[in-house]
């Protein structure tokens, strides 16, 4: 075949990737759904709500989610119509491989692999803060140059009148990491088992936020709903503007790292036993039921608490920190466990969604053939997992938490973007394709998804667009210079 950059994989080749599926194929639709919540519900609760409500939106971050929310909607839906017609692991990146072309599907795949590294990692850094504070709570103390990246432990030793350390080093982050690649090595069912079970933990952990939480909300805490733009001085020292329209929208981009999880079910459906209805079944509802828990806690959390009062620590651990200032620390010790153990399993298919991806491009050829190698006995692709495992690891525990979690956004609403405008292009280009799950009003959808994400990326911090784009211009010479010549496609 010509080394045209439009070039599809054909369908006989995923209709044989299928047939020749390695994985084991455990999971129904309930088990994918809680890989949905287990990779939604983290990070966005229990830590970027404190961030978005003090640099960002206020009281009316609620706004903030309910903008996210929309935005990933638009996206759920249309990968919902993708997975129903290649259910396939590689998520988006496999979908844009059968349809619209190698380039293009490079592309998305790269922006996955940013969107999941750097998720796992933002989320090693957020465990850690929980963990540490749990710690606390029993009067225990790792010294802040073991529990800090390099920048993050010279703040603290100068806010603190601390001699500064020669040497800083994140180790919660870095253990945490290894635990759970331990758990991905062992096999898809361990994992799917130990997801279901913390994912029913930090259900009952934020169902508890929600119902004891309202006693304490304060009306006064929501006026003015929508704060007045003002300059806000963020921890690198730069004050940039916050609040009013804008922050309401800014916040949406900050917090849509919270979002990611529901595209992690695409790339378990080579695991799971009924791929073309379960998979698009638990995109939709782990999405619905996590977006609507999520305004809930961000009410919650900003009638409880002013939003210029989330300040310091408390932007790691703010729901924790929130229930501490209204008189009931006992409530801090069930919320920093539940999200300590809750955490777990955002980092759990964060890494499980990195490897499938890996297994999909190196299936292809796009990779090399380490990525592919499935383990005998546990039937996981455990060299690709143990790799990820190295560097996340690494990067969580040298890396502020800021930097981390806007690039993961940027990952994700890339893919989210390109996702939707595949769909559309496949309509128009094969509309008589057998489509189990279809789009609704796909014309308006599809669109409304794509000038969303965008619009979001373009409100990210500048410095994480900047790293994002010398990611993409990476990925771009290794597809020219290695991947378009080892394309399976070539033979």
């Amino acid at each position: 075949m010509e080394k045209s950059i439009w070039r599809k994989k054909p369908m006989s080749a995923y209709e044989a990737d299928i047939k020749n599926n390695q994985l084991k194929r455990v999971m129904g639709k309930w088990s994918l759904t809680a890989i949905g919540i287990g990779g939604i519900i983290g990070g966005g609760i229990f830590v970027l709500t404190g961030t978005a409500a003090h640099y960002h939106a206020g009281p009316a971050l609620a706004l903030s989610f309910i903008i996210a929310g929309i935005g990933c909607v638009f996206a759920a839906l249309c990968y919902s119509e993708f997975a129903s017609m290649l259910p396939v692991e590689g998520s988006a990146y496999a979908y844009a491989y059968g349809t619209i072309g190698e380039l293009f599907a490079w592309i998305i795949g790269w922006g996955l692999i940013l969107e999941y590294a750097m998720g796992a990692m933002t989320v090693a850094v957020s465990w850690s803060g929980y963990f540490n504070k749990l710690l606390h709570l029993f009067g225990i103390e790792i010294p802040y140059y073991l529990r800090n990246d390099p920048w993050s432990a010279a703040t603290f030793a100068q806010a603190n009148n601390l001699e500064p350390s020669s040497f800083a080093f994140n180790l919660p982050a870095f253990i945490i990491t290894w635990v759970v690649t331990w758990i991905l090595v062992k096999g898809i069912k361990e994992a799917a088992n130990t997801n279901n079970l913390i994912v029913i933990l930090k259900l009952a952990a934020i169902i508890f936020v929600i119902i004891v939480g309202v006693f304490f909300v304060n009306l006064d805490n929501w006026h003015p709903f929508i704060p007045q733009t003002e300059m806000i001085m963020h921890d690198d020292g730069i004050a940039k503007e916050a609040y009013g329209i804008k922050g309401i929208f800014s916040g949406a981009a900050a917090i849509f790292f919270a979002y990611i999880g529901f595209d992690v079910v695409s790339t378990s459906a080579g695991e799971a036993i009924n791929p073309k209805k379960d998979v698009p079944f638990a995109i939709i509802a782990s999405l619905l039921i996590c977006t609507v828990l999520y305004i809930m806690v961000s009410l919650v959390l900003t009638g409880m608490l002013n939003y210029k009062d989330i300040t310091g620590d408390a932007l790691k651990a703010p729901v924790a920190f929130a229930f501490d200032k209204v008189g009931q620390p006992w409530a801090v010790f069930i919320i920093t466990a539940a999200a300590t153990a809750g955490l777990v399993s955002v980092m759990l298919v964060m890494m499980l969604g990195q490897t499938r991806v890996f297994l999909g491009m190196a299936k292809d050829g796009l990779l090399p053939n380490f990525f592919k190698e499935i383990h005998p006995t546990f039937q996981t692709p455990w060299k690709s997992t143990v790799l990820v495992g190295l560097l996340v690891s690494i990067v969580a525990s040298f890396t502020p938490i800021g930097i981390l979690s806007d690039m993961t956004s940027f990952g994700t609403l890339f893919a989210f973007a390109m996702v939707c405008l595949a769909v559309l292009i496949l309509r128009f280009r094969e509309p008589n394709r057998d489509r189990p799950f279809k789009t609704p009003l796909l014309n308006i959808v599809a669109p409304l998804g794509i000038i969303t994400n965008f619009a979001l990326m373009m409100l990210l911090d500048g410095k994480a667009q900047k790293f994002a784009m010398i990611w993409m211009l990476l990925g771009f010479v290794i597809y020219f210079l290695y991947s378009r010549n080892k394309s399976k496609l070539n033979d």
